[in-house]
């Protein structure tokens, strides 16, 4: 067997917004999946929630996660400390000899504000410049379309439970259901994690 090359962090973020820079991330979850004996297993698990400071705001976005403004304003973390938090606890999990692979279901827009958030701080982000997105990744494992990959619509081939409902939206709770799909993809594969 060889030895894994990536432990994958799947994560999910909650925003005030459709794009970085102009609207806050304001929260984020993340889990990390890790290469045991050959199969992807859930490790430990992140939440951190941030100070808003964008120019802009969406109350439409925020009412989808129902955060509560003024709460993330008094307590929410400073964006720079919630990246080296992120890059802190990302490096603890890696495995040894590993890269740090960022997972999303919908990549591009989480990344995308993870990113923003590193790059604003001058901080070196711990993924780099690549992310793995479950819907694609379903797409060649399923042989479905890109419109049939969404988490309601694989969750019955994979054999995963229904996603609670009451914790949708919820960074934390998503990330973890998310970490259940790349789980239940990887493990259907014959690359090891």
């Amino acid at each position: 067997m060889r030895p894994a090359r990536g432990t994958y962090f799947v994560i999910d973020i909650e925003c005030n917004g459709p794009v970085p820079g102009l609207y806050d991330m304001v929260s984020l979850g993340a889990v990390v999946v890790h290469n045991r004996d050959g199969r992807a297993v859930r490790g430990e698990s992140l939440y951190l929630e941030m100070r808003p400071q964008a120019p802009r705001f969406d109350s439409t976005a925020a009412a989808i996660h129902g955060l509560d403004q003024s709460r993330l304003h008094r307590e929410g973390l400073p964006r720079a400390e919630a990246c080296r938090r992120l890059a802190a606890w990302v490096k603890k999990q890696s495995d040894p000899h590993t890269q740090a692979i960022f997972v999303g279901h919908n990549a591009p827009f989480d990344w995308s504000f993870v990113n923003y958030a590193f790059v604003a701080e001058n901080i070196p982000n711990p993924f780099g410049y690549k992310a793995l997105d479950t819907r694609a990744l379903a797409m060649g494992v399923l042989g479905t379309h890109w419109l049939e990959a969404s988490k309601e619509k694989i969750q019955g081939p994979l054999n995963l439970p229904p996603e609670d409902k009451t914790t949708k939206h919820r960074a934390d709770a998503d990330a973890a259901y998310q970490a259940k799909i790349l789980i239940a993809l990887l493990n259907r594969i014959s690359v090891q994690p």
